[in-house]
């Protein structure tokens, strides 16, 4: 990967930094709640001790593991990136410059989950353990495979754009490769509900019924154009529930686990339904999808600025694939780096979609028992942490969220 020239990275990172902050400033509901968001209602007003504390000690031994893995996995993608192993492990790959480009990908993917299985394997054991699913080893094996699949694959695009670029334009591939990232962040978003959500579960649509009929005219209440709704054959992976919306345009869906529909009062069900229907009448995805496409262009930008920094301190560009490694390693530190920006707006862009909720259902009751329910089939922390909240929270938590839906029925939805 050839040094670009310094102006064209500088211009490339600030483009995408500024488009990325225009577009939040316009596009994230930064004062979703009328009369502002108010704090956390006392837990035990929702929880018995009981429930309390095994959602606790689950949620506690959780974060020890996936914390581990993540800090494992960062490790291992620097020791790659950082040093001569991870040039020396790919470096005698054979084949053309963009088979070589792909099995680096794969090399560097397959040693990182090598690495982080028994941390995924003792998660898996104890959401076992704790009933939260029933989906034999086999079934686990399988998806951890068409997981690194999807990986692999998605990882390989994105270095064949940027060491095909870097080799027809070396003074100036950040910005190409960046515009085609861009294409391609929006691209990957819109195909995703049709090419890869199929490898992972079955669909079916809502069978009709007095539950379908009352979905469709919610969703006309809430003034979203829904062709219809899907059911997930979710129950043969986990007991817990959910729901969510997926694409934009014409793959757009709304996608319900089978175990909400059948295992929850309709009332409930019917709350969760109008939260990810706000979602599609405010084009969420789409949303999420154009920030990507700016964190995009400015994470070349970024790359780009390394890349020329390392040559002027008179490391020579480096050949395929041994730039793979170094890469990786960057867009490992780069995206965890990045999780309090991401969650922070996607708290933001969630409690939006609350606020809708409840204002369309005017039913604070049901969306308080479902966020309970949600909360116990999950064996949710109630009371997290505050910099895991921050980190990694994507969702307000539930007792946020009831404490909204108790201050908008005060306020009789009259805002």
């Amino acid at each position: 990967m050839s040094s670009p020239d310094r102006r064209v990275a500088l211009v490339v990172t600030l483009v995408g930094g500024a488009a990325f902050v225009v577009l939040a400033a316009l596009l994230v509901p930064w004062q979703p709640v009328p009369g502002g968001t108010p704090a956390p209602v006392a837990v035990s007003s929702v929880f018995t001790p009981e429930q309390l504390a095994r959602g606790e000690e689950y949620a506690r031994w959780s974060r020890v593991l996936s914390w581990s893995s993540l800090a494992v996995s960062l490790v291992v993608s620097c020791v790659l990136g950082f040093s001569r192993w991870g040039q020396r492990l790919v470096g005698r790959l054979p084949g053309w410059w963009w088979v070589r480009v792909v099995l680096a990908v794969a090399v560097v993917v397959l040693v990182g989950r090598v690495c982080t299985l028994p941390f995924s394997v003792a998660l898996r054991r104890r959401a076992l353990d704790h009933g939260l699913s029933n989906q034999a080893w086999s079934g686990f094996a399988a998806d951890v495979a068409r997981t690194e699949i999807v990986q692999i694959v998605a990882l390989s695009l994105l270095l064949l754009v940027l060491v095909g670029c870097a080799r027809l334009w070396p003074r100036v591939w950040p910005a190409v490769a960046g515009g085609l990232l861009a294409v391609l962040v929006l691209a990957g978003s819109f195909v995703y509900p049709v090419l890869v959500e199929p490898l992972f579960n079955e669909f079916r649509p809502l069978e009709a019924g007095s539950l379908r009929t009352d979905i469709l005219a919610l969703a006309d209440r809430e003034g979203v154009s829904v062709d219809d709704v899907l059911v997930a054959d979710a129950s043969r992976r986990t007991t817990t529930l959910n729901a969510y919306v997926s694409g934009f345009g014409s793959t757009r869906r709304v996608v319900l686990y089978d175990n909400l529909v059948d295992d929850v009062p309709r009332a409930q069900v019917l709350s969760v339904v109008a939260h990810e229907l706000a979602h599609a009448k405010h084009d969420d995805v789409l949303t999420g999808s154009l920030l990507g496409a700016a964190g995009a262009v400015f994470g070349v930008g970024l790359l780009a600025l390394v890349v020329g920094g390392l040559s002027r301190r008179g490391r020579p560009s480096m050949p395929e694939p041994a730039v793979v490694p170094l890469v990786l390693a960057l867009l490992a530190i780069g995206t965890f780096l990045a999780s309090p920006v991401q969650n922070t707006i996607s708290r933001q862009i969630e409690t939006r979609a609350d606020v809708d909720a409840l204002e369309v259902t005017r039913d604070p009751g049901a969306f308080e028992a479902v966020q309970r329910q949600l909360a116990l089939r999950s064996l949710a922390d109630p009371t997290p942490p505050a910099l895991s909240q921050f980190w990694f929270g994507s969702h307000p938590t539930g007792l946020t969220r009831i404490a909204i839906a108790q201050q908008l029925a005060e306020r009789g939805f009259d805002d």
